[in-house]
């Protein structure tokens, strides 16, 4: 049986053949007698209709990664730290007001700086001026909960496609034992009445440890 190969919706056979010729000017053979020989010819041919690339699509979306991923350790590369002294000087109370503050602001500095949007999403936002998720960072935060439940490691888990012509990168962010005093099951009446206070309409509470809480979102206009 002659090997059938899909590429963006071109499929091969005889009609294929013909496109492929009067596209490329490269000549298919009607009978292939090795595989590798058909992969070489239908790849010269691909090649030649615009947009199709796809080396320098693979090396171009492995930068992006690579990019997002860097974005994405310098955000709670910062943020942890600046979490951890406000702890320790005023308690989990003290660290909402900061992470009020300094999260967003965070964020907005390595938008400024690499030209990404970046924000932090949840199914259960805390600020619900700028948590709120998209539809497919909905989609990709259930993923992430689906994933984790079969057994992948929290922190592992991440997610990219391409939106709506913008490159998009999600990395799940689970929850450390130092968010707990916050987003956990049992939290004290001055932390709730803190939480009032910064976040009127918050839904970032009831979690354990290690649960995924939301992702860092990065879209590459």
């Amino acid at each position: 049986m002659r090997p059938c190969f899909h590429y963006h919706g071109y499929r091969s056979g005889t009609a294929n053949r013909a496109v492929l010729r009067k596209a490329c000017h490269v000549k298919v053979p009607i009978t292939m007698h090795l595989h590798t020989r058909f992969m070489k010819t239908l790849s010269a041919a691909l090649l030649c209709l615009p947009g199709c690339n796809i080396a320098q699509a693979q090396i171009d979306l492995a930068a992006q990664e690579a990019t997002a991923r860097t974005i994405t350790g310098q955000f709670t590369a910062t943020l942890l730290p600046t979490l951890q002294s406000a702890l320790a000087e005023g308690g989990p109370a003290g660290a909402i007001e900061v992470c009020a503050a300094r999260a967003p602001a965070i964020a907005a500095e390595l938008s400024a700086n690499s030209g990404w949007f970046v924000r932090r999403v949840s199914l259960k936002p805390r600020n619900a001026s700028s948590a709120v998720a998209d539809p497919w960072e909905q989609e990709v935060l259930q993923n992430f909960d689906e994933r984790q439940a079969a057994g992948e490691p929290g922190p592992t888990l991440f997610a990219s496609a391409v939106v709506d012509g913008e490159y998009r990168f999600m990395q799940a962010l689970p929850v450390l034992p130092l968010c707990l005093s916050c987003h956990g099951q049992n939290i004290s009446e001055d932390v709730l009445a803190a939480l009032a206070e910064h976040y009127p309409a918050d839904l970032a509470t009831g979690y354990s440890e290690g649960q995924i809480r939301g992702a860092i979102s990065l879209r590459l206009p």
